[in-house]
């Protein structure tokens, strides 16, 4: 079974490799590292995806980080396997090799490149809050969802009540009243270097995106 770690370490040379180390000889096969943010204190955060051996449970993967006192283990959860990860680069590509319906291709691409549940587009007409369209497991846009609009930059959304303790990350794609949304369960914590990307491939697609032409 696969999982992600998401750990902060300190940002110098050898502690990735400490770290990295510390999981081998925990039973633990790295399958994937990705840089998720360098912060301003000195911090890295570091996403590691990673698959246990026979008989090695999660906790011991977690512990075997733990003891570095300057290491923490920010999120643990189940994840299907490190070679469904897109690359922003990635993610422009197949954005800009289906322009026509460029919105729907980064929705379908979001949540494997930002760790999500699932994604959507929602769309504010007057006073009518619509998804204009959504990957597998996103919930019902509720009239809750219009205290959404309108998004001028990438942030944080409050979900609908009925939504739970999911985390929703949002940017304006192309408009402040249409906008593309991507939700966690849970955690882990939606970051500043997220949103960026976020609004980076936001901007992207809506620029790449053209109407289909007429017959």
């Amino acid at each position: 079974m696969s999982h992600l770690l998401r750990i902060a370490l300190p940002d110098v040379p050898g502690s990735l490799g400490a770290v990295a180390s510390a999981l081998g000889e925990a039973g633990v096969n790295i399958e994937a590292i990705e840089i998720v943010e360098h912060r301003a204190d000195g911090v890295a955060i570091d996403d590691f995806f990673i698959r246990l051996s026979p008989g090695v449970m999660p906790d011991a993967a977690v512990s075997s980080v733990m003891r570095f006192d300057d290491v923490e283990v920010l999120w643990v959860s189940r994840y299907p396997t490190a070679g469904n990860l897109y690359l922003d680069l990635e993610a422009v590509e197949l954005i800009a090799q289906q322009p026509v319906i460029a919105h729907e291709v980064l929705t379908e691409i979001l949540p494997r490149t930002f760790r999500g549940d699932w994604a959507m587009v929602a769309a504010r007409d007057g006073e009518q809050v619509r998804s204009v369209c959504a990957t597998p497991g996103a919930p019902e846009i509720s009239d809750e969802c219009g205290a959404w609009f309108p998004l001028e930059t990438a942030d944080r959304l409050a979900a609908p009540r009925s939504w739970g303790s999911t985390l929703l990350g949002a940017a304006p794609l192309g408009s402040p009243e249409r906008i593309i949304v991507f939700g966690r369960h849970g955690g882990p914590e939606i970051l500043s270097s997220e949103l960026a990307r976020l609004a980076h491939l936001a901007t992207l697609a809506a620029s790449i995106e053209r109407p289909a032409p007429r017959r």
